[in-house]
């Protein structure tokens, strides 16, 4: 069996996308029985495993960097060369309609997953016309594919409420390995100059506008000492003050749960989440969260790993800060490892992906090892 993922959101310097097809693409290569391509516009063509083949693509503003495929036509020439067995398309744009032209012409079967949130995204820039015709756009697009997945029941709901009523709940994982409380240093407070007594708060992603960092620095400030923020990532020029520090992006996996691990408490302030991969990752290396109560994030943290805040309240943010140092903070970082590792690992999780894919194929001869249902919810 061939499966090719096409999408426009996986990237060398990395996203939650690019993780979940790495991590599917080393998963795969383990098994040895499913030759794995990707296909993306924001790679080199060649490479040894995952196969990645380069789209024809144009850069355009408002898309984070990446790059748009500059037509239809390229992608699926592309896809139809590498004579794919599935399909999975990893955007709502020219990949899905490639993947989709493949599957009217030659009846490859095509899989969508919905990784963002575009008509949450598309309010704030152009207003609530432009989210509706998102809406259309995405319900005419998805009801086209033989299976949608989705990473929160959140986004499941959003789309049975655009009419794509065969949706799938299907979350993603991490590698609770790499991703482990034993990554912990005890040096990190005394390398960024901070007094042992420091509170050190961490946010790793995209420094983006639907991230909402703003009312992060904002209720970090607020606080005060012995508050401090440790930002890794980039994007946008965000403020600079004396509680904040940033760091470039952690390509290195490892280099990135050494960070986690060595912080007290991750905060999320986002509420358009699809996911919140960095949410597990950090759980898993042990650290609570303090998250809001909008969008997917708000699924994977409890009353027993965290605590959720008001979405676009930097008073709630901040009070949800000083209440969790309230709480003992080991015994919430350990519930939080024990959830993601038990439950969200990529052996946990990549088993159930093979059953959605077997289920579109009607075949079997995949590797399947067991995986825990709580985690399969449709």
């Amino acid at each position: 069996m061939h499966l090719v993922d096409i999408t426009m959101f996986y990237a060398a310097e990395g996203n939650g996308v690019s993780t979940y097809l790495n991590a599917k693409a080393r998963w795969l290569a383990r098994q040895g029985r499913v030759q794995h391509t990707i296909l993306s516009p924001n790679v080199d063509s060649g490479g040894a495993a995952p196969a990645l083949v380069r789209v024809p693509a144009v850069a355009l503003p408002g898309i984070n960097g990446f790059r748009m495929p500059t037509s239809v036509r390229a992608p699926a020439r592309l896809l139809r060369q590498a004579a794919p067995d599935l399909i999975e398309a990893g955007d709502a744009g020219h990949s899905a309609w490639a993947a989709l032209r493949l599957r009217r012409r030659l009846g490859v079967p095509a899989i969508a997953f919905y990784h963002s949130d575009l008509p949450r995204l598309v309010r704030p820039r152009f207003g609530q016309t432009a989210e509706g015709v998102a809406c259309k756009y995405l319900s005419h697009l998805y009801r086209q594919f033989d299976l949608v997945l989705a990473p929160s029941r959140t986004m499941v709901e959003q789309l049975h409420a655009m009419g794509v009523h065969g949706a799938r709940h299907q979350p993603l994982g991490i590698d609770s390995s790499i991703f482990h409380p034993s990554r912990r240093v005890e040096t990190l407070r005394a390398h960024l100059r901070l007094p042992e007594s420091a509170r050190l708060l961490v946010y790793a992603g995209r420094f983006t506008h639907e991230k909402k960092l703003p009312l992060l620095i904002e209720a970090v400030r607020k606080l005060g000492r012995p508050y401090h923020l440790l930002m890794v990532g980039g994007g946008l020029d965000l403020p600079h003050y004396p509680q904040i520090t940033y760091l470039p992006f952690k390509r290195n996996q490892r280099h990135l749960a050494r960070l986690l691990a060595s912080c007290d408490v991750l905060v999320h302030p986002g509420d358009c989440e699809t996911f919140g991969l960095i949410v597990l990752e950090a759980m898993a290396c042990g650290l609570p969260t303090v998250a809001t109560s909008g969008g997917g994030v708000a699924e994977l943290v409890d009353d027993d790993t965290g605590i959720l805040a008001q979405p676009n309240c930097v008073d709630s943010l901040a009070g949800a800060i000083e209440a969790i140092y309230e709480r003992d903070l080991a015994a919430l970082g350990a519930n939080a490892r024990r959830k993601a590792a038990e439950y969200y690992d990529w052996n946990e999780i990549l088993p159930q992906v093979m059953r959605r894919y077997q289920g579109v194929l009607g075949t079997r001869g995949l590797d399947e090892p067991g995986a825990r249902s709580i985690c399969v919810t449709d």
